[in-house]
């Protein structure tokens, strides 16, 4: 009886902070300008899950640093649950990417949950001769080095998984590197590459208008919005499964209690049809998981995406 009454005694603190949160308004950063599919995301998701906690949670965009500078601001802001961040696959790449870090992301943060999944689609012009991902293998097998395909920056999700792709494939092509979506389409539209690996979000226009011809989705199942494009597995690149994706955390010891109730509520948001659909409309899956799952996940990311820059040689910055 002794022993029941000190468990009790012990883990009734916890309860009663994890039932009493939040008691004022939480910030969640955001490592990226606002109106990007991340911000979009975190701008759909955030109000539902205010909802449910009965708390305001205040968007703050930090893109700076390939989001070193957001995640420095969460690593050292206290543990209570009231600072949030969005983690996504750079924050994932960013040990491979950097030489250093102002923070260790699988120590310094407490993980509480994925957000959304968004696949990407490899593109080329809509008068191409390719019609599938294998015209795009055994053209650049054919001719190797004479392909192009375009890519946002260095590092960026497009651009590794570009990388992945010639490693997993063994076709030869050159990667150019642009600075902006638009950029990255015109090179397609103007036969400066011959294909192009991009988010679908801002794709789904050209490949509605016909403008674009889709070749592959990057991701293991079809996409609900472009259900006639069909995977890169399907087109014979097995194992070929990459999507840029979010979850959320929160400062390292941030007490269980509360990552529960965050997690709680989170959980509830993206089982609203509403909230789905709205996401799907911007070619992300919504898509939650335990804390223990984000953290292998996390990891399993970290382990992944540093092979791939090692492979490609990419330099740290």
């Amino acid at each position: 009886m002794k022993t029941l009454i000190a468990v009790l005694i012990a883990v009734a603190p916890a309860f009663v902070l994890g039932q009493s949160f939040p008691t004022k308004p939480m910030r969640l950063v955001v490592p990226f300008g606002p109106g990007g599919v991340a911000d979009i995301t975190a701008r759909t998701v955030a109000p539902e899950v205010s909802k449910g906690l009965g708390q305001q949670i205040v968007i703050e965009n930090k893109p700076s640093a390939g989001g070193t500078v957001a995640g420095q601001d969460v690593a050292r802001a206290a543990p209570d649950g009231y600072t949030l961040l969005l983690i996504n696959n750079g924050t994932a790449v960013s040990k491979a990417l950097f030489k250093s870090l102002p923070y260790e992301p699988e120590r310094d943060f407490e993980m509480i949950s994925t957000v959304g999944f968004f696949p990407l689609v490899i593109m080329t012009d809509a008068k191409s001769r390719f019609k599938n991902v294998q015209d795009l293998v055994n053209e650049a097998k054919k001719n190797p080095g004479k392909l192009n395909a375009g890519t946002i920056g260095i590092g960026s999700t497009q651009h590794l998984a570009a990388e992945l792709f010639k490693s997993t494939t063994g076709a030869n092509f050159q990667i150019i590197p642009y600075k902006a979506t638009g950029e990255v389409v015109t090179a397609a539209k103007s036969g400066d590459a011959a294909v192009i690996f991009e988010f679908l979000a801002p794709m789904t226009s050209h490949i509605k208008s016909g403008n674009l011809r889709p070749l592959a989705i990057t991701v293991a199942k079809r996409f609900s919005t472009i259900p006639d494009v069909p995977t890169a597995i399907e087109g014979g690149i097995a194992g070929y499964d990459v999507a840029s994706w979010n979850g959320l955390a929160a400062p390292a010891r941030t007490p269980r209690p509360v990552i529960d109730r965050i997690h709680q509520e989170l959980v509830k948001a993206l089982r609203n049809p509403d909230v789905q659909k709205r996401l799907a409309d911007l070619g992300v899956e919504g898509r939650t998981s335990t804390p223990e799952e984000l953290r292998k996940f996390f990891a399993a990311e970290t382990q992944r995406w540093a092979k791939v820059v090692e492979t490609a040689k990419i330099p740290k910055q």
